[in-house]
């Protein structure tokens, strides 16, 4: 298997939708637009683990994918490509699975799983990279652990839910928030607050997935039940 030499999508990845990069035709100097999927990488797999994350024969990070780490949009070509899983320097695949990625959308796949016990090793979402509204934020609310019940979440002082009822493997759809320089959330299940997400910095015109990881069995602390942020980019 080849080291990584994927090219990263920039932030227009995020402004425009219908994403191409040019490359050089085979004669005349001509340029053709090539269409890209974009896709990005996070491992949510509660695991001390290290791992490597390989498209098709290709390893997509240099550093170690450990919990909770993100690799930013990567430039694709569209179609039926492999994913699969190695522990860190090994060749033996751990988990593989094949996807269908089309031309211009952005992808986030999350590393779910590594071991037979449980038949969902991934989760891939088609990420909704429009602008947000004009001074508001988009998020949305994905519940990555695996033995918690359904989860909602809201923002810290507000009366009603921003999103309600989410059980392992469910997602949200995108919606507006205002912006904050310290927004607090808290994920719930029922009217019982599980974890928290205090004083996140929310800006004006960005995108963001928050997510509930770890396991409440965890005997590692940093691998318990917890939230985290990341900017879509």
């Amino acid at each position: 298997m080849k080291n990584a030499n994927l090219k990263t999508i920039f932030k227009t990845f995020i402004a425009v939708v219908a994403v191409s990069v040019v490359f050089a035709a085979c004669s005349k100097d001509r340029y053709e637009p090539q269409q890209v999927a974009g896709l990005s990488i996070i491992n949510a797999f509660a695991s001390p683990d290290s791992l490597d994350f390989y498209i098709d024969q290709t390893r997509a990070n240099k550093p170690a994918l450990k919990f909770n780490s993100k690799i930013d949009y990567l430039n694709l070509f569209p179609g039926n490509r492999a994913f699969s899983l190695t522990k860190r320097g090994s060749n033996k695949a751990i988990a593989s699975e094949r996807f269908n990625l089309a031309s211009g959308v952005g992808y986030s796949i999350f590393v779910l799983d590594t071991l037979n016990t449980n038949t969902k090793k991934y989760l891939l979402t088609e990420d909704d990279l429009s602008a947000p509204a004009a001074d508001k934020a988009k998020v949305r609310f994905i519940n990555l652990s695996s033995d918690a019940p359904a989860l909602s979440l809201r923002v810290d002082g507000k009366e009603t839910d921003l999103f309600t009822n989410k059980a392992f493997y469910e997602y949200t759809a995108f919606t507006s928030v205002d912006p904050g320089a310290s927004v607090t959330f808290n994920i719930k299940a029922a009217d019982v607050v599980k974890t928290t997400l205090p004083n996140v910095k929310i800006e004006a015109g960005k995108i963001y997935t928050i997510y509930a990881k770890g396991v409440s069995t965890a005997t590692i602390d940093s691998l318990k039940l917890g939230a985290a942020i990341y900017t879509h980019k």
